[in-house]
């Protein structure tokens, strides 16, 4: 089975730039704290918070170690579907 996740910086400053110029997600990516919170333009810190709270708020993430997390890029976007306000149909 063939990894997703970027295994240099390298590739995680690439996958960065992505992220910042085109603001679109592969659904079947993972993505760091630090790429999820620049497509949604908050703060990586907003993102853990959100991990902590009780219970847990944000997109769905998986912890792979005590200090790595990942997004799937699938579960990003469903979140923000899910949480989407349309004024008009309020």
């Amino acid at each position: 089975m063939t990894s997703t996740f970027p295994s240099d910086s390298t590739q995680h400053a690439t996958r960065m730039a992505d992220v910042n110029d085109d603001a679109r997600l592969n659904e079947s990516s993972w993505y760091t704290t630090e790429e999820v919170a620049a497509l949604l333009k908050v703060d990586a810190s907003s993102l853990r918070r959100w991990r902590t709270a009780s219970p847990p708020q944000g997109p769905p993430f998986v912890h792979l170690t005590g200090r790595v997390t990942r997004y799937l890029g699938s579960d990003v976007l469903a979140y923000l579907r899910r949480n989407r306000i349309d004024p008009a149909a309020a």
